[in-house]
C-alpha cells in the first residue's frame, strides 16, 4: 500500500484509504480481472426489472418485494414495516454463513485475502453489478470468486448491509467502504459513507478527503473539501495529508483562487510535497529531484505576490529555483525594467471576511463600560457551517487608546481556539477587529461562547438595541446570553459587537 493512501487523520483514528487505489475502470466494472470495464453496460433498466419478475416468482402477486435497497429507481413495490424488518432479520442470519451458500469471494490483495461466504440471490436482488454477475448473459459460473481490489472489511460492511439494511461504519474503512459501495452500485451506502466523511472532515485530512472526493465523483463531498481548504488553508497545507495526496490534486489546490494564505505558506507546502514524493519514488531528496516531481506544478506558485523578504527569506534560499530565477525574481521586485517571469504575477483573491453585527446602536456614558479583568461574554448559533475567524470590539470613547485583549472560542466548555493580542481604538464608535491564529470551524445547530477580557482605557463604547436574531448573507445567527459573562455584556447590550467570519 503507497504512503498516499495510508493517511488521512481524523480526531480518534486513521480513515483510510483502500489498499489499492482505485481506478475510474475499476469503479465501473464488478471485476476487473474478469470482465471488460463495459460489463456494468449489459445490465439494463429493462434487464433488471425482468432479473426482479424472475427471482420474485411467486410472490410477484403479493404486493412484497425487497429490490436493491440502494436504488429506490428500482423498487416496484413498497414493504410494509414490519414485514420489511421480518425479512431483513432473517436474510441477516444468512450474513456470513457457510449455511446454504452457494459462492465464495476471495477478497483483498494475495497474502491478505479472506475467504467470505455469500448468497447469490440476497446479492443479486440487492446490486445490479452483482446480478449481472451471476444472471445476466455472461454469468460467472465459477463457485469461488476473486476480488483482489476490495478490502476484506469493506466488502463485509458492504454485504452485511445487503444482508439486513444495516450499515457500520469505521473511520479506519469508510474510504475503503465507499470505493466498493461504488464498484457494485450501491448508491445508499455511498451515500452513508459520504456523509460520514463530511462530519469527519477538517483541515487536517481535507486534502486527502479532497483528492478522494475527485476519484468518486462526489462533487458534494469535494465542495465541503474546498470549504474547509479555503478558510483554513494555512492549518490544511502544513497537514500531513498534504503531502500525501496525489499531483493532480496538488496542481489543483495550488491553483485556487481563493486559497485564504500567504504565498510563502504555499511554496514551502509544494517543497514538503516534493520531499516526500522523492521519497515515495525512492529517490534522494535533491533540489534537482524534487524540481523534477514537480514539474510544472512549481510554475503554479505566485511567487512574485510575496514580499521581498519573504521571497529572500524562503524561496531565494530554497535550492529549488535556479540562479536565474532568482536573479529575475530579484530583478522584478526591484528594477523599474521587469524582465519577463515564468510565474503567476497576480496575488490570490482568497476570501472576504463577513461580519455579523448584533446591536442597532452604540453609545457611551461617563460611568460605563469599565474593563477590569472581567469578562464579556456571549452565545451563538448559526444554521449552517461558517469558519469564525475573529471578533470586532469596541474602543476607547476618550480618545485614541491601547487595549491588550485575550479572546476565546468555546463549546460547551471545551476551548476551541484563544489569541492574546493588541488593538488600538481611535475613539470613534467603530469596532476593531481582533484575530484568531486560524479560523476555527462551526457547526450548525450547536451553541458556542465567545469572550473577550479587554485591559486598557476603562471607559468605552457599548452596543444596545441587541438581536437574539440576525441574517447576515446566507447565514442566520441566533444569540443568547453566557453565565461566562462577568462584565455586563448580553444580548441586549455589551462588548462584542461583532463575529468576524467566513462562510
Amino acid at each position: 500500500m503507497s504512503n498516499r493512501n495510508n493517511i488521512l487523520q481524523s480526531d480518534c483514528t486513521n480513515l483510510r484509504p483502500m489498499q489499492t487505489a482505485p481506478t475510474q475502470a475499476a469503479i465501473t466494472t464488478y471485476e476487473a480481472d474478469r470482465h471488460p470495464p463495459a460489463a456494468l453496460h449489459w445490465v439494463s433498466r429493462q434487464l433488471m426489472h425482468r432479473a426482479i419478475a424472475n427471482l420474485q416468482g411467486a410472490s410477484a402477486g403479493t404486493g412484497h418485494c425487497d429490490i436493491d435497497r440502494g436504488d429506490p429507481s428500482l423498487q416496484s413495490c413498497q414493504d410494509q414495516p414490519e414485514q420489511h424488518w421480518v425479512r431483513s432479520r432473517r436474510n441477516a442470519l444468512m450474513f456470513n454463513n457457510e449455511l446454504m451458500a452457494d459462492v465464495h469471494f476471495v477478497v483483498g490483495p494475495a497474502g491478505a485475502s479472506k475467504k467470505v461466504p455469500a448468497h447469490k440471490y440476497i446479492l443479486a436482488v440487492g446490486s445490479s453489478v452483482f446480478y449481472a454477475m451471476f444472471y445476466g448473459d455472461l454469468a460467472e459460473v465459477k463457485s469461488e470468486i476473486h476480488i483482489p481490489d476490495v478490502e476484506p472489511a469493506a466488502f463485509l460492511i458492504l454485504l452485511k448491509y445487503l444482508y439486513s439494511d444495516e450499515i457500520d461504519l469505521e473511520a479506519d474503512t469508510v474510504l475503503a467502504t465507499l470505493y466498493a459501495a461504488k464498484k457494485y452500485i450501491v448508491p445508499a451506502l455511498a451515500k452513508a459513507c459520504v456523509n460520514f466523511l463530511e462530519t469527519s472532515l477538517e483541515a487536517k485530512n481535507a486534502c486527502v478527503l479532497l483528492s478522494q472526493s475527485r476519484l468518486f465523483e462526489e462533487p458534494d463531498l469535494t465542495l465541503r473539501c474546498w470549504e474547509v481548504i479555503d478558510a483554513q488553508a494555512e492549518l490544511a497545507l502544513k497537514s500531513e495529508g498534504f503531502c500525501e495526496i496525489d499531483l493532480p490534486t496538488l496542481e489543483i489546490i495550488v491553483t485556487r483562487e481563493t486559497l485564504n494564505t500567504k504565498e510563502d505558506v504555499v511554496f514551502e507546502a509544494v517543497l514538503n510535497w516534493a520531499e516526500a514524493e522523492c521519497k515515495r519514488q525512492g529517490l534522494p531528496v535533491t533540489p534537482a529531484n524534487k524540481r523534477n516531481v514537480l514539474g510544472k506544478a512549481l510554475y503554479l506558485v505566485r511567487i512574485p505576490t510575496m514580499t521581498l523578504e519573504e521571497f529572500a527569506n524562503g524561496a531565494a534560499q530554497s535550492d529549488i529555483l535556479t540562479l536565474e530565477e532568482t536573479r529575475s525574481i530579484f530583478l522584478w521586485y526591484t528594477a523599474a525594467n521587469k524582465p519577463q517571469l515564468e510565474f503567476p504575477l497576480v496575488k490570490r483573491k482568497g476570501l472576504a471576511p463577513q461580519r455579523c453585527h448584533r446591536f442597532q446602536s452604540s453609545a457611551y456614558r461617563s460611568n460605563q463600560w469599565r474593563y477590569r479583568g472581567r469578562c464579556d461574554s456571549i452565545q451563538f448559533a448559526v444554521d449552517k457551517r461558517i469558519f469564525i475567524a475573529g471578533l470586532g470590539l469596541y474602543g476607547s470613547s476618550c480618545g485614541k487608546a491601547e487595549y491588550s485583549v485575550k479572546i476565546e472560542l468555546k463549546r460547551q466548555g471545551v476551548v476551541l481556539a484563544q489569541n492574546l493580542t493588541k488593538f488600538v481604538s481611535d475613539g470613534s464608535s467603530n469596532t476593531f477587529s481582533v484575530w484568531f491564529e486560524h479560523p476555527v470551524q462551526v457547526e450548525q445547530d450547536t451553541f458556542y461562547t465567545v469572550s473577550a477580557i479587554l485591559d486598557g482605557n476603562e471607559l468605552s463604547y457599548f452596543g444596545q438595541e441587541g438581536m437574539t436574531e440576525v441574517q447576515c448573507g446566507k447565514v442566520t445567527f441566533q444569540f443568547q446570553c453566557s453565565s461566562d459573562s462577568t462584565n455586563g455584556t448580553g444580548v441586549q447590550g455589551g462588548q462584542i459587537p461583532e463575529l468576524i467570519f467566513y462562510a
